[in-house]
This record gives C-alpha cells, structure tokens and sequence, in this order.
C-alpha cells in the first residue's frame, strides 16, 4: 500500500503544484502550501481508503492548509507593498503574443472570486467530477455547476469582450435598459 501512495502521491505533485499557484498567487507560497499538503499527506496515509479518488483527496487536504495559511497570515504582520512592487520590477514580460494572452487569462483567472477559481481549477484544470469538487470544496454539486458556468462566463467576457444581445433575449436585455418599474 505505501508504494502505491507514494507513487499516486508523485502523479499527483504536477497538478498540486499547479493548483497550489494558483490558489496563492506566489511562487513561494505555493511551493510551502504544496510541500505542507505532501507532509500532511504521508502522515495520514492511513486515512486514505485504496479505491477512493486521491486526486479528490490530496485537493481537500491542499485546499484545507490553504485556509489555514490565510487564517494564520492574518494574524501575523502582511507583507509591505513594496516587496510586491520589486518583484514586479524584478520579473521580465515576455514579448511574445502567446506569452501575453496567457498571462492575462492568469490575471483574469485570478481576479475570479476564490469560489469560482477554485471549481474552475479543480474541474477544468484538474478533471474532477462535479461530485468530486463538491466533496473538495464542501458545497453542493449545484454550488459547483453555478461556479463553473460563472466563472467561464466571466473568463469569456473578460478575454473576448461580453457577447452581443442575441435574438432570443428579451428586448430588455437586448437594449440594455431596465424595465420601468426596477428604475429608481
């Protein structure tokens, strides 16, 4: 049973890497966060039941010390703007176009609201279920799908610009003005 955590705990380090990222938004945290989930992980091997999905089980366990994190950095003194402001001054940009756009569909990955980035990385980026992100994120599956469909939506508007009234909308919606009796 060790070895095959051990391996399911390797094939799984890319995408908790990529998941700890972006939920941090900092190199560094998000190396401490992934390093804390692998530890926390091995420790209570134990309580992962063989059969069961430990992709599921690990994000919970990476999403929990997250909030740990951010409750614990609360507490203790934020960091100055000025740290922020060097490394932004610190980091080149790429030239390229392709560099560019994924650079701002990270930034617009990250302005989404900590519910909807987390469904959209778990589903999207990482292929869980809808049940499975539910269980990661201890909401129903409804909550996920709303999340999803939302954040994809604001995704889309954000890279292509909102998309134009069609004919099947009210012509409420189509020209953009209230109904008379929601106006104040």
């Amino acid at each position: 049973m060790l070895d095959t955590f051990h391996d399911l705990l390797l094939q799984t380090l890319p995408a908790l890497k990529g998941f700890a990222l972006l939920l941090t938004r900092n190199r560094q945290w998000a190396e401490d966060l992934t390093q804390e989930t692998s530890l926390r992980a091995l420790t209570r091997a134990h309580q992962f039941q063989p059969g069961t999905n430990f992709k599921a089980w690990i994000f919970t366990i990476m999403r929990n010390q997250h909030l740990d994190q951010i409750r614990r950095r609360r507490r203790e003194t934020q960091l100055t703007d000025d740290a922020d402001a060097l490394d932004a001054l610190m980091s080149v940009r790429p030239a390229q176009e392709d560099g560019l756009m994924l650079k701002e569909l990270l930034d617009a990955v990250g302005d989404l609201n900590r519910g909807q980035r987390e469904t959209l990385l778990l589903v999207a980026g990482n292929g869980l279920s809808y049940e499975e992100a539910s269980k990661v994120c201890g909401c129903p599956v409804g909550t996920i799908r709303s999340r999803l469909a939302r954040a994809r939506q604001t995704l889309q508007d954000r890279m292509m610009g909102p998309a134009p009234a069609g004919p099947h909308q009210p012509a409420i919606a189509r020209s953009g003005r209230r109904p008379e009796w929601n106006q104040a």
